[in-house]
């Protein structure tokens, strides 16, 4: 698969953890599905709409791998974009379909080590672009992003850290393919993820 990082400044804006409020929606908050697993399938206003289409339980099952009991990664914000006009250049397909998933460490501490989370994000970025070589119609971003994390002791600058911010793309001629497309880079994203789950036991320079 492709991936990419992205250098839009809005994707790079410091963001909080836990959060409260979005862009969209004052109304809407962080919810720990670690400890509600199942709210995954219910409380994430952007799948609101699309929770019976087929291609979306893969996206599901992997909320639920990466926030489950065997994982050291948690999930705390995600996004979905339906399938619309495609704008891509290079993309020779009519619709497109976008969205992301925040990604972080467990226990928080480890995510102010700037070495441990680039690490991490290199680890995933070559896993998933050896994952379905050839695949074209679907595309992910791997990119680092600035977090306050409130909960932690200390001053705010001992409270800084990131997460990885994964973004996703999938292009189709008709909203049928689109998710076909997307429906296999979620598959993609599993078989990566799953790999990686219990990274961070091991030193800040460990690969999978």
């Amino acid at each position: 698969m492709t991936v990419v990082e992205l250098s839009d400044p809005d994707a790079l804006a410091l963001r909080s953890h836990p959060w409260s409020g979005s862009l969209s929606d004052d109304a809407h908050r962080y919810i720990d599905l670690r400890r509600s697993p199942g709210l995954i399938r219910s409380a994430l206003e952007d799948l609101r709409g699309w929770e019976n289409q087929a291609e979306l339980e893969t996206f599901y099952q992997l909320l639920e791998l990466i926030n489950g009991p065997d994982s050291t990664l948690e999930t705390n914000d995600c996004a979905f974009n339906a399938p619309s006009a495609n704008e891509h250049a290079g993309m020779d397909k009519a619709l497109v379909c976008s969205g992301r998933l925040m990604l972080l460490f467990r226990e928080l501490p480890l995510n102010t080590s700037v070495t441990r989370v680039h690490a991490f994000t290199n680890a995933f970025a070559r896993a998933l672009s050896g994952e379905d070589e050839g695949f074209g119609w679907g595309v992910v971003g791997a990119t680092v992003v600035p977090v306050n994390f409130t909960t932690l002791p200390g001053t705010r600058e001992e409270q800084q850290g990131s997460q990885l911010m994964l973004s996703f793309w999938a292009w189709g001629d008709d909203e049928a393919e689109v998710m076909l497309q997307l429906d296999r880079t979620f598959g993609n994203l599993t078989s990566v993820l799953r790999g990686l789950m219990a990274w961070p036991d091991g030193g800040e320079e460990r690969s999978p």
